[in-house]
């Protein structure tokens, strides 16, 4: 394999959405864990609490996702200067870091995906509870 310079020039643009789609996700979960501790005292405690540690859970994914995405941005800038300085190999293995990095980044937003479907279903299952108190 011969790398150019520019290759991994091209991940950059993809890094930085995806940086912007995990902040995304950490800011709206920092909202809804804030409303939720507000209202610990005057709703249903143990679904909360429930919910709580559901999304502690999600931002630890979230920061994890972050760090390898920025360990992953790093070995692009370094597999740029490799390659700049003509290291041809040592451009390589950067470059295929940097790639790795990112797959687990990838790996875990998608873990923390499925989290999220979980904290969506402890919800539906206050409003079944609820609805079946109302009857």
């Amino acid at each position: 394999m011969n790398l150019n310079i520019t290759d991994p020039a091209i991940m950059f643009s993809g890094i930085s959405l995806l940086f912007l789609a995990y902040t995304n996700r950490y800011l709206a979960l920092a909202s809804v864990i804030r409303t939720l501790n507000k209202d610990l005292q005057t709703q249903d405690e143990k679904n909360r609490i429930s919910q709580i540690q559901n999304l502690n859970l999600r931002v630890n994914l979230i920061k994890y996702m972050q760090a390898f995405g920025v360990i992953s941005f790093l070995f692009c800038v370094f597999a740029m200067m490799m390659l700049f300085w003509q290291q041809q190999f040592w451009g390589e293995v950067c470059f295929v870091i940097s790639l790795m990095m990112m797959v687990i980044s990838l790996l875990i937003s998608l873990t923390e995906i499925f989290k999220s479907e979980q904290s969506l279903k402890i919800e539906l299952d206050r409003t079944k509870i609820r609805e079946r108190w109302e009857k």
